[in-house]
């Protein structure tokens, strides 16, 4: 039982869906036949959420560190002391402050290796903010984390695979933002990420276009002839089959994208509005280029709906299981390329 996986599992804003969708998530005995899952948070606040969604047969084996991991078990990790005011769909100082301890905590467990994969439950991006958070979201926490130079948002599902160039900034700086450069670094990640996560041999990307009509040749806008084209010029030059730039509206609505491996796009809502609208329950928000791996649901905090038991478990479920995919594809394809064979020219002369 100890070559399971070890997930953790991060509760996000307690005030709102998080807890309910990885409450029913974990209630399904077949998960533990393919992870154990890790849950960084507090019983307590795990039992409201529970009562709330009648899942009585649920129970939480609480462990200090992922080293006592019970298999074929719900574990949960208490982060703090303190009793919690819950606020059930209530944007609150407290929903912020626990959704970062959660946090906080699986992340250094992931980093250290103490954890295979991270599934993060949604937080509110404004009540999260702290001396030590912030960041406009998940994603760009973890890169600086991990260290690395680039990250990508990249939102997968069985139908359609989208990242963007540009993440959480508002609209007003997204064409400032966009250089050859980073839709080039972009490129090379979702490239490698394909092929390395995902297994897709040889990857074909789709660009999209940042103006109406991918411009119309300088009509509307310079952006594709004087950024976007080079760059999927250089892209190709490194190897990478990238495409475009297409027009967004008609790229997805004539389902283009289903001859592709992935689509690139310049802003936030240009690539997420078509996912969700796509794949939304089976849509699972990946954070591509870091040495470790981190998805989530791709929804918010619901908290209209918190408390009633009416939030579907199926993207976090999706989340759980994308996780653990990468997880083993990662570690095969390092196992595979440790001791490849050696290439040698047949001779001409067969007998």
């Amino acid at each position: 039982m100890s070559d399971k996986l070890k997930i953790g599992i991060s509760i996000g804003d307690v005030n709102g869906i998080g807890l309910e969708i990885i409450i029913k998530t974990l209630a399904d005995s077949k998960i533990y036949e393919y992870c154990t899952p890790i849950v960084y948070g507090h019983t307590k606040v795990a039992s409201f959420h529970r009562r709330a969604t009648h899942v009585n047969e649920l129970n939480f084996l609480v462990i200090n560190d992922p080293s006592q991991t019970h298999f074929r078990k719900p574990n949960m990790i208490n982060c703090w002391e303190e009793d919690v005011k819950i606020e059930l769909g209530q944007v609150t100082e407290a929903g912020g402050k626990y959704a970062f301890k959660s946090l906080e905590r699986a992340v250094y467990d992931l980093k250290e290796g103490y954890i295979d994969a991270l599934v993060t439950a949604p937080i509110n991006k404004d009540n999260i903010q702290n001396d030590k958070f912030h960041f406009p979201g998940h994603t760009e926490y973890l890169q600086q984390y991990d260290g690395a130079a680039e990250s990508l948002m990249f939102l997968v599902s069985d139908t359609l695979r989208v990242g963007v160039v540009t993440g959480h900034i508002p609209v007003s700086k997204i064409a400032e933002s966009i250089t050859a450069e980073k839709i080039l670094a972009k490129l090379k990640l979702m490239n490698h990420s394909l092929q390395n996560d995902f297994w897709v041999r040889k990857p074909k990307i789709a660009v999209l276009g940042l103006n109406p009509h991918a411009g119309d040749n300088g009509l509307i806008g310079s952006e594709e002839k004087d950024i976007i084209i080079p760059a999927i010029e250089e892209a190709r030059s490194n190897n990478i089959l990238a495409f475009g730039p297409y027009s967004a509206d008609g790229f997805f609505a004539n389902g283009t994208y289903l001859q592709f491996d992935a689509v690139l796009a310049m802003y936030h809502d240009q690539g997420l509005i078509p996912f969700k609208q796509i794949a939304f329950e089976s849509g699972v928000n990946f954070t591509a280029g870091l040495n470790f791996v981190r998805t989530s649901p791709d929804h918010g905090t619901a908290y209209d709906i918190a408390g009633k038991n009416q939030a579907s478990e199926i993207s976090f479920r999706e989340a759980l299981f994308t996780a653990i995919h990468i997880v083993k594809n990662r570690r095969e394809g390092l196992e595979l390329n440790e001791n490849p064979l050696l290439f040698s020219k047949l001779s001409r002369d067969r007998d």
